[in-house]
């Protein structure tokens, strides 16, 4: 027998004794395994509370409404500027602007919290509007919304390998895929998306040196209808002591 047969072998013995020791050891030490934590208690990063969007870059097409046709910086393709370039000025304010691909690219607040130990809410006081973020199975909507459907789940640093995450505090980010939106704008002047847009965000918290607590949401639409290539951002907020400066400023219906 060569000598790699016999390691292949001598492996194939160890691994099997391993899970025989293991089936026994679970048998003997009784009580069934403990239940999995619910993705409320097993959060990596707490995105809770009150934030404000920082802008400090894009100035000029989130902090006003651009001109009608300046799409600069979105890849549109010829069928996406002709939609874009239709846009009627006197809709301004359109709630088509705050639908969950354009929604956290505008100057606003975001009151993040736990719905239930699924479902995670995220409500802003520009446009009013509210996304719930769902964790594990759950029924898709039969219709489209304004903002869709989100399927989060956290990805956990570190994870994984032969002794397990690695000791001390959870790290990681929350990734959220958004799909079933209804069709809406990328920006407030009629810079479109379509239903067939899907939504990919992942979201990550970090302490600056100064103390101040921020997350930043990259967020990636993907639209075969409208966009030439894949359309990404990186927006930034920063965490408030509390909610006394919320000032809801609903949309246009």
């Amino acid at each position: 027998m060569t000598n790699y047969r016999r390691v292949f072998i001598g492996a194939i013995v160890i691994l099997t004794s391993g899970i025989a020791l293991t089936a026994q050891q679970g048998q003997r030490g009784g009580g069934p395994p403990p239940a999995p934590q619910t993705p409320q208690a097993s959060a990596p990063i707490d995105l809770t509370g009150t934030w404000v969007s920082v802008v400090t870059e894009d100035w000029r097409w989130r902090m006003v409404t651009p001109p009608k046709g300046d799409f600069a910086s979105v890849p549109l393709n010829p069928e996406g500027q002709k939609v874009g370039n239709s846009w009627d000025p006197a809709t301004d304010g359109s709630c088509l602007a705050y639908g969950a691909a354009g929604l956290l690219r505008n100057p606003t607040r975001v009151r993040i919290s736990w719905e239930n130990e699924r479902t995670l809410k995220i409500e802003t006081d520009a446009g009013v509007q509210t996304r719930r973020l769902n964790f594990g199975e759950s029924k898709a909507p039969a219709a489209r919304s304004l903002q869709g459907y989100s399927v989060a789940e956290w990805e956990m640093a570190g994870a994984g390998g032969r002794g397990g995450p690695p000791p001390g505090p959870r790290r990681g980010n929350l990734k959220a895929t958004t799909t079933m939106m209804s069709a809406a704008w990328l920006r407030k002047n009629g810079v479109p998306y379509s239903e067939n847009a899907t939504m990919t965000e992942y979201f990550d918290r970090f302490a600056a040196p100064n103390g101040d607590e921020w997350f930043a949401v990259t967020t990636i639409v993907s639209d075969p209808k409208y966009l030439n290539t894949d359309f990404v951002t990186s927006t930034h907020f920063k965490k408030e002591a509390d909610s006394s400066k919320w000032a809801p400023k609903p949309c246009k219906s």
